[in-house]
């Protein structure tokens, strides 16, 4: 086994690698860019080096880099994580010319399965079904559109060097290929430096079921079962699970044996997974094969009790597999969600901020937790805006969905926009429950999922009164002890009025409403006047902060994050933001920018489809942002003349900013 290790990744998986190696015994070295100095990967590794900007390429993949670390450090081998340089077969080489081991499979095979044609050719020679597509070099736009013709649509469009969804579009019919093929090389391009394409059927109701492999030096391969990623958003999985669901013994040990065959194919070693696409008649085809490590990988590791890193680093180390195919079996059912900082509501467009207060679920023997952040930290524009990743297990998926449920509806977070309650209408909803799921699942149940927004409820507004009060009870209990006269009126809070009832009055401001408040004090609490009821409420502050109130004789806890004028109330699972208002301090100073466009994320320009002066009609392309690898296109929201642009290809952007001004017919 190795003495050192240098983890060549950040976040979540640079800290769950760094959990294994410190339970083995193995010293861990971190990297760390400008934007990473205080980060919790940095933290818990034993040594961390800086090696450069915040972009990653200026630091994570900059392998000359690395390898200088590996160097200074005495570090024998590389743990790549998932994503930067993973799957970069330059890399792999340079460790090895430099006698540092890559813990991951051989140049080769990172080489064989680095390109989606490329390793559909492959998978063709080793009988492994595929899906009907082209794969081959060339690329003009009339051949895909021909290949398109005689495939029939739909179709989609990948990056051959691609993952993770970037680089990839559904095309539905013949008029939006070519903006569609534009659109994802353009993506390829920036996410892999590669803009390759290859084209396939489209599978209207598949399953995404892929299959854990490992292999060893000494021609070991076995498979490590099966997890279904069917829900999926952009082409990247939001909920994964182990053992598929609907799965039978028969179809399990088929897609297992073809995924054993794929790894041996290209003479394999290490862990990798084999993704495939299972139709409704139980036809299975290859879709692609990971070389490396998977997000998804802990829902594999609660149902076989295995380490999956630790198997790498054993793999690495030149010694056998721990386990043979006969020794592995399943044991109970695990759910894993990826808790992102994005906006459901807003095609999930990622969110950046502040995470101010964080705090998630218990774990237990039922619920796991993998992250790298912590509360204080940021969440930036320059890296996946992942929070962490929840893991559930129970003897049956039944179990597992109850305690998914419960976590989620006690996972707070604020600071920052995020898709926690998105998962839980999801977990919930009847069609997941009783898996009717495909990869179109989130589409198909669309209103469901993204319900209009419901004005903020009698029971926010009420904890957010008492906690506006309490606060004030304490402000004031503060100052009396501090003052020459602790019974003076003046450190009272009581709502005496000269000739009327003691109350006070609060505003918030909810979706844009203003919505008042008329709080009577009473001796056993406050009488609160709220929109759909009067309700006498009462409570105190337990030992975290957090407030115990009574409702109209309902108990409940809740927690309420203060910060400047912005109350987060987080109650029943979900977050309700509000926001104080002075009415007298408002009265001049409520304007509204008028056929103004503004920026929904931070980002760059990718490009301005329009002039000043140019006469657009509503739902015309405008222009294009890019943020995180992914693109996003602003439209045209109605008819008129464009009056200024603020912005040109290539700036930055800080999300909210205004970005066009069009002047309505």
């Amino acid at each position: 086994m190795f003495s050192k290790i240098l983890i060549a990744n950040r976040g979540e998986i640079a800290c769950r690698v760094i959990k294994t190696a410190r339970r083995l015994g193995v010293k861990t070295v971190a990297v760390y860019s400008d934007a990473d100095a205080g980060a919790m990967h940095v933290a818990m590794a034993d040594e961390a080096y800086h090696i450069g900007g915040a972009a990653a390429a200026e630091s994570y993949l900059d392998y000359n880099k690395i390898i200088d670390v590996c160097k200074k450090s005495g570090a024998e081998a590389v743990h790549p994580g998932y994503g930067f340089l993973s799957e970069n077969a330059a890399f792999c080489k340079a460790l090895a010319e430099n006698d540092i081991i890559f813990i991951g499979p051989p140049v080769g095979a990172i080489e064989a399965m680095g390109s989606k044609s490329a390793a559909k050719a492959i998978m063709e020679k080793a009988d492994v079904p595929l899906v009907p597509g082209y794969h081959g070099d060339e690329q003009s736009i009339d051949l895909m559109r021909a290949e398109a013709e005689k495939m029939g649509y739909p179709v989609i469009l990948k990056a051959a060097a691609g993952g993770g969804g970037k680089g990839m579009r559904i095309v539905w019919k013949a008029e939006e290929i070519e903006s569609a093929y534009d659109a994802a090389k353009r993506e390829a391009m920036k996410g892999f430096g590669d803009d390759h394409m290859l084209i396939e059927k489209y599978l209207t109701k598949p399953r995404h079921v892929e299959i854990q492999v490992f292999a060893d030096q000494h021609d070991n391969v076995v498979y490590l079962f099966e997890r279904d990623c069917s829900v999926q958003r952009r082409h990247q999985k939001v909920f994964e699970e182990a053992p598929a669901p609907l799965m039978t013994h028969d179809l399990r040990h088929k897609m297992g044996e073809a995924a054993c065959n794929a790894a041996r194919a290209i003479g394999y070693e290490g862990a990798g997974t084999v993704e495939f696409l299972l139709d409704e008649d139980g036809s299975f085809y290859f879709m692609e094969m990971n070389t490396r490590l998977q997000v998804e990988h802990p829902v594999t590791e609660m149902i076989t009790g295995e380490d999956l890193v630790e198997w790498q680093l054993r793999v690495a180390a030149g010694q056998p597999l721990p386990r043979k195919q006969d020794d592995l079996s399943i044991n109970g059912h695990a759910i894993e969600v990826r808790v992102y900082a994005e906006d459901p509501d807003n095609d999930f467009l990622p969110a950046t901020g502040k995470l101010t207060h964080l705090r998630p679920p218990q774990e237990s023997a039922h619920v796991r937790i993998d992250t790298g952040v912590r509360e204080g930290d940021e969440v930036s524009i320059h890296y996946d805006p992942m929070i962490s990743k929840l893991i559930v297990w129970a003897n049956t998926r039944e179990g597992a969905l109850r305690h998914l449920r419960k976590a989620l509806n006690e996972y707070q977070v604020v600071g920052v926009t995020t898709n926690i309650e998105f998962l839980a209408t999801v977990a919930a909803h009847p069609a997941f429950v009783n898996f009717d799921v495909d990869t179109g699942f989130i589409a198909r149940h669309e209103n469901d999922l993204f319900p209009d927004r419901e004005n903020v409820t009698d029971d926010a507004l009420a904890l957010a009164c008492l906690d506006v009060f309490l606060s004030r009870e304490e402000e004031a209990q503060a100052a009396a002890d501090w003052s020459g006269d602790p019974f003076s009126p003046w450190n009272s809070t009581c709502g005496f009025r000269m000739n009327d009832d003691n109350h006070h009055e609060l505003y918030f401001v909810n979706n844009e409403d203003i919505i008042t408040v008329t709080c009577h004090y009473r001796d056993d609490g406050f009488l609160m006047e709220l929109p759909n009821d009067d309700v006498l409420v009462r409570g105190v502050r337990d030992a975290n902060g957090d407030l115990l109130a009574d409702l109209g004789g309902r108990r409940m806890k809740a927690t309420v994050v203060r910060h400047g004028e912005t109350l987060d109330i987080l109650v029943h699972g979900r977050a309700h933001a509000l926001k104080l208002f002075d009415p007298l301090a408002a009265a001049d100073g409520m304007t509204e920018a008028s056929g103004s466009l503004t920026s929904p994320m931070p980002g760059k320009v990718v490009a301005v489809m329009v002039e000043k002066d140019q006469a657009v009609s509503e739902g015309d392309a405008l222009m294009i942002l890019e943020a995180m690898k992914m693109e996003h296109t602003i439209y045209a929201p109605m008819d008129g003349v464009v009056q200024d642009i603020f912005f040109n290809a290539g700036d930055q952007l800080e999300e909210g900013v205004e970005l066009l001004k069009i002047q309505s017919e």
